[in-house]
């Protein structure tokens, strides 16, 4: 689309809440272009199972509710256009929107980027990125039957991470930085259903990640009670320890964000600039659930 002829809305990202509001404008003959730089359905489209969202009593796939909401949107007339957005502009009615695969224009623009996984930072985590260093156990799981494992972190993605991870791994060591679990009671639960195969070091931080230039071979840490240098044999590395939002291309924008990134709305989700709005993880506020995301982007759109 030109400037002469815009898109009605534009949407970054093609996540759930991304989705949903496509749904809705296109629904309502809104011309609506996705605009994604990876995977429809974002994060949740690489989770094994999500057991909470509303109307699927024995859990689903994030891979089929993402692969429905993208049919449902389809269905309506959703475009989608792949390539990373690198800059918005928003100050004249038109807004313009700077992509990898050019320039887009539309009316009205949602933010729906989500969050990306946060990385340790430590030596040896960018060197063996892909090669035996992952964020994605549902990606990447697979690659590693009857091997060692090394899972980093205490929250519910670490545990339920690791829970999917012991259908492939002989063992696996999850690293913990604190002296208890954050994760839900009920993964709780469920980890011990599975403590045979984990291992969990609590106090322990995460140093370094060592190997032949080619795979991983060992996790360095250290027991921060007694100081003492830790080694974890492992084939591979999975680091679930939070989310950030995935905001960078804003810093010119004008888009008020928080702190750390995330962008601020008002209660209708509309951002400081007339005619930009935001839904879902990125938002400043969200709950980071996928059922209050959808009903984030129906929001938007509305």
């Amino acid at each position: 689309m030109t400037p002469d002829k815009p898109y009605d809305v534009l949407v970054i990202g093609a996540g759930p809440a991304a989705l949903s509001a496509a749904i809705y404008t296109t629904r309502e003959d809104l011309s609506t272009v996705l605009v994604e730089k990876g995977v429809v359905g974002g994060l949740a489209a690489i989770t094994d199972k999500i057991d909470n969202y509303p109307g699927f009593p024995d859990g689903v796939t994030g891979m089929d509710l993402a692969d429905g909401l993208w049919k449902q949107a389809e269905r309506f007339g959703t475009k989608i256009e792949y390539g990373e957005v690198t800059a918005v502009d928003g100050k004249d009615k038109i807004k313009k929107v700077s992509t990898t695969a050019g320039e887009m224009y539309a009316k009205s623009v949602l933010i729906a980027t989500g969050t990306d996984w946060k990385k340790l930072g430590i030596p040896g985590e960018d060197t063996y990125y892909g090669k035996g260093v992952h964020y994605c156990a549902t990606c990447d799981g697979p690659l590693y039957r009857d091997k060692k494992l090394v899972v980093v972190g205490g929250g519910n993605s670490a545990i339920q991470e690791s829970i999917f991870l012991t259908k492939f791994a002989s063992h696996i060591d999850l690293l913990v930085r604190g002296d208890t679990l954050r994760a839900s009671d009920v993964l709780q639960h469920e980890l011990e259903e599975v403590k045979d195969k984990i291992t969990i070091h609590f106090n322990t931080s995460t140093d370094e990640i060592l190997g032949d230039g080619k795979l991983v071979s060992k996790v360095i840490g250290t027991d921060k009670k007694s100081g003492k240098k830790l080694e974890f044999v492992a084939d591979g590395v999975f680091v679930f320890i939070g989310l950030k939002p995935t905001t960078d291309f804003l810093k010119s924008s004008g888009v008020a964000r928080s702190e750390i990134g995330f962008v601020i709305t008002d209660a209708d989700l509309k951002t400081n600039i007339d005619g930009i709005f935001a839904a879902g993880d990125v938002r400043d506020g969200a709950t980071m659930q996928i059922a209050s995301a959808t009903g984030e982007g129906a929001t938007a759109a509305l």
